[in-house]
């Protein structure tokens, strides 16, 4: 196990540390009694790759197309399959910021506290397009 950085010294040497977590990996590091972690973008990317959504899709009357995600309070509905996972992928980023801001409130909710690895894996995207990649249509 990787030793636990002091956050003085973190201070002190910032530019080694961001250094490190991007070369060599993830560093942990304690302030007082708080632990945090740090990530380089790509290392977060894996630690939650797996967290992907399942989306269900029914045909609606009017023949538009509406979709669900497991799991997930959102809704979309098109007329198009492509055009829905569009809307949808919008909407679950919009949710992974919203979340984020918010963090206290949702990650204590019960009905939304399981959503945290999810949309950190949509925060760790870097478009609209690899968000899309997220969803299992």
């Amino acid at each position: 196990m990787l030793s636990t950085l002091n956050a003085t010294d973190v201070r002190k040497n910032w530019g080694q540390f961001n250094d490190d977590v991007i070369r060599v990996g993830p560093r942990f590091v304690k302030r007082s009694r708080d632990e945090w972690a740090a990530l380089s973008s790509e290392q977060l990317k894996a630690a939650f790759d797996s967290f992907r959504f399942k989306a269900e899709f029914s045909r609606e009357e009017d023949n538009s197309i509406t979709m669900t995600l497991e799991g997930f309070d959102l809704v979309e509905n098109a007329e198009t399959k492509d055009e829905v996972i569009d809307l949808m992928a919008d909407s679950v980023a919009d949710y992974a910021e919203d979340y984020i801001a918010q963090f206290t409130l949702y990650s204590n909710s019960p009905n939304r506290k399981k959503h945290f690895p999810y949309l950190m894996n949509v925060m760790a995207q870097s478009d609209t397009e690899a968000v899309k990649a997220l969803i299992d249509a």
